[in-house]
């Protein structure tokens, strides 16, 4: 089952442009949490945290 996240803290990126073109993340009970910055009301998508580690991993190369 997939954590409430209502009341999670979504961190953005520090890469983020001053047009607000980023995602924002959160971890609660064992996920990870992406929402679009500019449409956080549209809700988010929720993950198991090791998976969206093993994603950045594969980012990182």
């Amino acid at each position: 089952m997939t954590p409430d996240f209502s009341d999670a803290r979504f961190k953005t990126s520090s890469y983020t442009e001053d047009n607000g073109t980023c995602v924002e993340v959160a971890v609660a009970g064992g996920f990870a949490a992406v929402r679009d910055t500019k449409n956080r009301a549209g809700g988010h998508v929720a993950v198991p945290a090791r998976s969206f580690e093993a994603f950045l991993r594969s980012l990182a190369g």
